[in-house]
């Protein structure tokens, strides 16, 4: 999708020192942290936004490492031929916690010992920091990928063991069971996966729809997490451009960050390291760039992410006619063609199509003649 070129901004932008009860209201933010999210879930929703909560990632508390030691002697034990590393979080924590267990040299002589493949490049950087070496990497940082390289230089009574992320795909560890292998597991990190429900693909979508206007991160494994998931679910590509176009990151400090700008994306960090901040930073940020006001023939517009009010009075929109009003009001009363609101709204030159989303945008407005027709050249606000 093309984007509109850029029109004169007539339109007023809300300015830095603005005041309101509600500087997030319209706005719709995804929270990916687990730690402390009620607190930030809370601080979102009592200045006025939407949130989507999602936790990407859990890390065991220390009681639950003892199963974590139990599966790694397991590995120690079994000697396997071959073992999967699919996350660089995952091996630098499995091997922390072999380490403060006091069996951390007998792991990575154990895994010294099998042929490592991995799931992508962090992975790999990972492995050959602890000093080992890998001799598969997958070629679209996939499991199913990995599984099938494996599956075709044969596992048949093979002992394959698997560092796990925590929304392990059952299907990848069932194909090397059925084709002979004997499949260890180890958990070094446990993503929060809500009951009844896949709360973070949910997010995912949102982000890559552009359904969302901010993404929040505390923690980096948390990004790791997100990438991981939509890796799995083939969205990667188009959630890293997404995030690069239309949704925007917020990240706690410059370590949660670094995996973000490893993507090309380059998010939100507030000069202190703190929640407060990164709420501040939030608010800062939606005001001076998602805030528009118009003063029009039909009376003063505002329009904050999803919500606008005509006067002061709050107006419900569709999706469709949403992104139509944002671009016209964007364009401060030009005139924007026919064929450039086709494109935006991905109606593949729809005559019927474009001409239908407008009629509802009039019919949902206070004034439909808010929304003028311009012969021959597309439409306008009337100013």
């Amino acid at each position: 999708m093309t984007a509109l070129a850029p029109a004169e901004p007539q339109a007023e932008e809300t300015s830095r020192g603005e005041s309101a009860d509600s500087p997030l209201e319209g706005f719709r933010i995804g929270v990916s942290s687990h730690r402390r999210s009620r607190d930030l879930i809370e601080a979102l929703e009592r200045r006025g936004a939407e949130v989507l909560h999602a936790p990407a990632l859990k890390i065991a508390p220390v009681q639950e490492d003892v199963r974590l030691i139990e599966d790694t002697k397991a590995i120690i034990a079994a000697r396997p031929d071959l073992c999967i590393a699919t996350t660089a979080y995952g091996m630098r924590r499995w091997c922390e916690a072999a380490d403060s267990f006091g069996i951390g040299e007998q792991l990575l002589d154990t895994l010294a010992g099998c042929r490592m493949f991995v799931r992508g490049p962090k992975a790999r950087g990972a492995v050959r920091a602890a000093g080992l070496a890998d001799v598969g990497i997958s070629s679209d940082e996939t499991t199913a990928t990995l599984v099938d390289m494996l599956l075709a230089e044969g596992v048949r009574g093979k002992t394959v063991a698997v560092q796990l992320h925590g929304y392990t795909d059952v299907r990848q560890l069932e194909r090397l069971r059925m084709s002979g292998a004997t499949v260890l597991t180890v958990t070094p990190y446990r993503w929060v996966k809500p009951d009844g429900e896949d709360r973070l693909p949910r997010l995912i979508e949102a982000v890559c729809s552009g359904n969302l206007d901010v993404l929040t991160f505390t923690s980096a494994p948390a990004v790791d997490a997100v990438w991981s998931t939509a890796h799995e679910m083939g969205v990667y590509k188009q959630l890293i451009e997404s995030l690069k176009t239309n949704v925007t990151t917020a990240v706690v400090g410059p370590v949660t960050a670094q995996p973000l700008l490893d993507a090309g994306i380059t998010p939100l960090i507030p000069e202190r390291f703190r929640m407060g901040a990164l709420i501040r930073l939030v608010c800062e940020h939606l005001a001076l760039n998602h805030v528009r006001r118009l003063d029009t023939a039909s009376g003063n517009l505002e329009l904050r992410g999803r919500s606008l009010r005509v006067d002061g009075v709050h107006v419900e929109l569709a999706p469709a006619p949403l992104l139509l009003l944002r671009a016209l009001l964007g364009a401060g009363g030009a005139v924007l063609s026919r064929e450039s609101l086709s494109e935006l709204l991905e109606l593949k030159g729809s005559v019927h199509a474009l001409d239908m989303t407008v009629s509802r945008l009039r019919s949902s407005l206070p004034d439909g003649r808010l929304v003028e027709t311009v012969v021959k050249r597309g439409y306008r606000i009337r100013v």
